[in-house]
């Protein structure tokens, strides 16, 4: 099973940064164990290519919108089939939807994603996270942690056709 853990967002921008301060905490075994942590911050294109690779899943790791609750966790799957089909390439962009949009113009096909999210309490031009969300990382990093296991207990087979 490999699995591909994505951290995005943008540190310039607040509680944006979730992403990309929740993956340097998740625990990765140096034991060649299938699964690959990697901040992309806002290179989309960067991932898209990345998962051109074979990847059994994908683990993307964000701030969300909020819903009137920041540093709430949100853990669901990705739906691809509602993701636009326009196909363009974004050099610029980590939009998720515009990540699997360039993914697919460049012959690829998303993996069975599996969200991590936090809902942001400010996204302003700032560095570092809100209280709120600061205290949802370390729930993140475990949260992280459980979606790997799962995954890994389940079958390759399964997962592609999620």
């Amino acid at each position: 099973m490999r699995i591909l853990v994505a951290g995005i967002g943008n540190i310039f921008l607040g509680d944006d940064g979730f992403g990309s301060e929740v993956v340097r905490h998740v625990p990765v075994q140096q034991d060649n164990s299938g699964v690959r942590v990697v901040d992309y911050g806002i290179a989309g294109m960067h991932l898209a290519y990345d998962l051109l690779d074979d990847w059994d899943a994908l683990v993307i790791v964000d701030a969300i919108p909020s819903r009137g609750n920041p540093g709430a966790l949100h853990i669901f799957e990705a739906d691809h089939e509602s993701d636009s089909t326009t196909a363009t390439l974004d050099c610029h962009s980590m939009d998720p939807a515009a990540v699997f949009a360039s993914l697919r113009a460049l012959g690829g096909t998303p993996p069975y994603t599996v969200v991590v999210g936090c809902e942001a309490g400010s996204v302003d031009e700032d560095i570092g996270l809100t209280e709120a969300v600061a205290r949802a990382v370390p729930r993140a990093v475990h949260a992280v942690t459980e979606v790997i296991a799962g995954l890994r207990s389940r079958s390759p087979a399964v997962e592609r056709q999620g």
